[in-house]
């Protein structure tokens, strides 16, 4: 009979070894048995790739089903939201991925008002985990707040437009902005540097507070650090998005047939879209912790300051309630104590009446 080998343990007597640097073994666990969770929200005008796009950078089809109004349906059009969650699992990682869609955003003909229901619905989000936070049950949270914009500006203008600038100025306070120019194959490389520093300037020009890459740490690996370097100089990123697969040099590549020739998707020489993918890929933690622990306590700062208003309010109201109600008891006492004295006078001059009468018979 084979004896049972003991299990491993480590050895408390090993000079400078305690056992915690398996902390980040332990975190790494939970985290992948746990999954994670990421809301990406899609904005711009429509035609500009928005759904393409995002079907290329996750390989799924979000929108199997969707339908494009007419330009008369368009002219009265109103923002919709369309949330769409799928699960991605990749070497046993798990992604729950909520990718919210805006159709209809800057279609009409009035889009004065085009960027309220999109305020609203991160609003709501953010109401919506404070009141969770807030509750008994806090072990199973959804956290469905939006971590990232991916903003689309048109490729066919002279920079932003007034709809552009408005919106971002909106939102930059709630959610970590991403501008994408869209459509990049109509630009040569020379129209693309131009627009994209022309985007810039213009962000700078009206404070708009655009999603900053964090720098490299300095214990970082050289290649780490100029990944990031690239990718602080690829913004805005300038994308095509493409889900057909087409051969180029004896390969199957996803990209966009043209008579002149093939526009490789995932070719960093074509476009910027390997860099925007790593991007998100590489600093969705951080995303998901500038969202945390600033735009949203941002929004829970301003929520309870707003109670405590409430609060002091109803306690003014309260006071003023009762001053009206002493001062209205008191001017019925007077009117009572004036109704009193001129009862006490009626009866007075009457007894007097009656005297002189009684005078008058004897």
């Amino acid at each position: 009979m084979s004896k049972q080998q003991p299990a491993q343990f480590p050895n408390p007597e090993t000079p400078g070894y305690v056992g915690f640097a398996n902390l980040p073994n332990q975190v790494h666990r939970k985290s992948v048995k746990k999954g994670f969770e990421f809301t990406l929200m899609v904005v711009g005008e429509s035609g500009l790739g928005k759904s393409t796009l995002i079907n290329s950078l996750f390989l799924t089809d979000l929108y199997p089903e969707r339908i494009i109004p007419g330009a008369a349906e368009k002219i009265e059009r109103t923002v919709q939201i369309e949330a769409s969650t799928v699960e991605i699992e990749e070497r046993g990682v798990k992604l729950r991925l909520t990718v919210v869609d805006t159709p209809g955003y800057g279609d009409a003909i009035n889009c004065r008002d085009c960027f309220k229901t999109i305020i609203s619905y991160i609003d709501e989000q953010f109401e919506r985990y404070l009141h969770d936070e807030s509750g008994l049950n806090r072990r199973h949270i959804v956290d469905n707040r939006v971590h990232c914009c991916f903003y689309f500006i048109s490729p066919f203008g002279h920079g932003l437009k007034p709809l552009d600038v408005e919106f971002m100025k909106a939102i930059h306070n709630k959610v970590n902005i991403v501008p994408v120019i869209a459509k990049a194959d109509t630009l040569t490389l020379k129209e693309r540097e131009r627009l994209k520093k022309r985007i810039l300037d213009e962000i700078e020009e009206h404070s708009i507070k655009i999603y900053h890459l964090p720098d490299a740490e300095s214990d970082e690996d050289e290649d780490f650090k100029e990944q990031t370097r690239l990718l602080k100089a690829s913004i805005p990123f300038c994308v095509v998005g493409s889900n057909q697969l087409i051969e180029a040099k004896g390969k199957k590549v996803r990209g966009r047939l043209y008579p002149w020739g093939v526009v490789e998707v995932e070719n960093p020489e074509h476009n910027d879209f390997l860099k925007l993918r790593t991007m998100l890929i590489t600093h969705m933690q951080d995303l998901q912790e500038v969202t945390q622990d600033l735009h949203y306590e941002n929004f829970r700062s301003e929520r309870l300051k707003k109670g405590g208003r409430q609060v002091e309010d109803e306690e003014v109201n309260k006071d003023q309630i009762l001053l009206e109600k002493e001062a209205e008891l008191r001017r019925m006492q007077e009117m009572i104590a004036r109704m009193q004295a001129q009862m006490q006078m009626h009866r007075q001059g009457g007894e007097g009446d009656s005297g002189m009468l009684h005078g008058h018979k004897v």
